[in-house]
């Protein structure tokens, strides 16, 4: 398209709009990051529990480096947001943080899904489009549930752990990314791999680095620091007076088994907020 200015003088009053649209669009990608990186840091693993403290202590030195790291841990443990605070804790931390759920995608949707597709390359591709390692560039992507993925894809991933680059499908060319890989699973990978269900060059690939995150039934009184957290928390969210527990009431949720975790005891500190 060709734009047509009557003289100078418009031609810079648009330069001068296209700067200030620059400027702005800069503004609001600090905002957002610092917004995230608030969030997302490392007060927020919550406890003081000896387990949990290593777990702290790792993420923290492990933020400096660039290596890949495997989070392991029950569901409900809160592994992404251990990924996240490593990440927005790294010098990667202004650029993306992308989540995949490995086991949510279908199959034969996640290569495309992973490593994006050019146009054509199958029936509904009407145009290429990007996948999430190249949206992470320069960031870091969140593998979720690494256990679920098939022995196809294990072999495609591995070959991007190990040559940093990505295949679009329907192309013959590689782009290079600049991703680091942080996995999760609640699943015993190492049981996998002799199972035969998980190739064990991936394993120690993804396995540099490790975080196990304990279960909230092994972390004591932690268990009530959570409890503060999340009454202060959805309290203010919700605009409702922060209900208090009598010593009976704190001593039952503590020693609950939680077989769902920390996003149980978050699902059942929320629920008592809204009916109290």
């Amino acid at each position: 398209a060709h734009i047509i200015f009557k003289d100078l003088s418009e031609l810079k009053q648009m330069a001068e709009k296209l700067d200030l649209l620059q400027s702005q669009v800069k503004l609001y990608e600090k905002e957002i990051h610092e917004a995230h990186s608030a969030k997302y840091t490392f007060n927020d693993i919550i406890g003081i529990s000896e387990k949990i403290e290593e777990v702290r202590q790792r993420a923290m030195a492990y933020a400096k480096s660039n290596l890949p790291i495997l989070i392991t841990g029950e569901s409900g443990t809160g592994k992404e947001m251990v990924a996240r605070a490593i990440h927005y804790g790294s010098p990667k931390g202004s650029a993306p943080f992308v989540p995949v759920n490995c086991g949510a995608i279908p199959e034969a949707l996640l290569e495309s899904e992973l490593f994006g597709h050019i146009k054509g390359a199958f029936t509904g591709a009407l145009e290429s489009r990007a996948g999430f390692f190249q949206t992470a560039d320069g960031g870091t992507i969140f593998l979720d549930e690494i256990s679920e993925t098939s022995p196809a894809m294990q072999v495609k991933l591995l070959r991007v752990l190990e040559e940093k680059k990505v295949c679009m499908v329907g192309s013959t060319r590689y782009h290079p990314v600049d991703v680091r890989i942080i996995a999760a699973t609640n699943k015993d990978l190492v049981a996998q791999v002799k199972k035969g269900r998980f190739r064990e060059d991936l394993f120690f690939r993804l396995n540099v680095l490790s975080i196990e995150i304990p279960p909230l039934r092994e972390r004591g009184d932690d268990i009530l620091l959570l409890i503060r957290h999340f009454v202060a928390r959805y309290s203010k969210e919700l605009g409702k007076p922060a209900p208090r527990f009598t010593e009976p009431a704190l001593e039952t949720l503590r020693s609950y088994h939680w077989p769902g975790n920390v996003r149980e005891l978050q699902n059942v500190i929320q629920r008592l907020v809204v009916m109290t």
